[in-house]
């Protein structure tokens, strides 16, 4: 019988450290990746397209809109963002988990067309945290701080449609709380059969 991998969803506002804590997950937990989702932001410095995303034109983000080519799509300031459904089909059909990182929009989208997902929620242990981290980045300036922080204030309010939740304060311990959802999921009855069936037939006595 083929595994399966689970389809991660993590949502978070803006400053609460998700990125960091993504990239740290997949460096101490292997058969895990994230979903490179297309978008018509402009790149910035550093990053490389189809690695950290797949930059298209508005035109080209409409025509594949219009295709039917994404699992989830939305808007978020002021640019595009889509998630290509037969890419997480494909890595989940081969037993990986896959991490998909987008906002409460799509992660809504997402829930109702795939039942057997795992969503989580980052949250900044407090509003004046979260001021300081998008603070601290020293690229925007007081309108787009505001703006910022009206949105996350938003985001936040979605919480509870989320599984988990993981309040990011001690990023070690936000770290290892993350990692322990995705373990936990491994160990369940329906993967570990779907996993295990020679290792499982072969304690039981049975016979190909």
């Amino acid at each position: 019988m083929t595994a399966s991998g689970t389809l991660f969803i993590i949502s978070a506002p803006s400053g609460a450290g998700k990125t960091s804590l993504v990239r740290a997950l997949l460096e101490c937990t292997p058969g895990i990746g994230v979903s490179v989702s297309h978008t018509t932001r402009a790149p910035r410095p550093g990053e490389t397209d189809g690695v950290d995303y797949h930059f298209v034109s508005v035109t080209e983000f409409e025509k594949m809109v219009a295709e039917g080519v994404f699992l989830e799509h939305a808007r978020v300031f002021d640019n595009f963002y889509g998630t290509s459904r037969r890419a997480i089909e494909e890595r989940l059909a081969a037993g990986e988990d896959v991490i998909l990182e987008i906002d409460w929009q799509g992660a809504a989208q997402v829930r109702a067309q795939m039942d057997d997902t795992v969503s989580i929620f980052i949250l900044p242990p407090s509003r004046e945290a979260l001021e300081a981290r998008l603070r601290g980045r020293g690229q925007d300036d007081e309108a787009v701080i505001a703006r910022r922080m009206r949105d996350a204030v938003a985001e936040m309010s979605h919480y509870g449609e989320f599984d988990y939740l993981v309040v990011n304060d001690d990023f070690d311990t936000a770290l290892g709380e993350l990692r322990c959802v995705v373990l936990a999921r491994r160990q369940r009855l329906d993967r570990q059969r779907r996993s295990l069936p020679p290792a499982l037939a072969g304690l039981l006595g049975e016979q190909g």
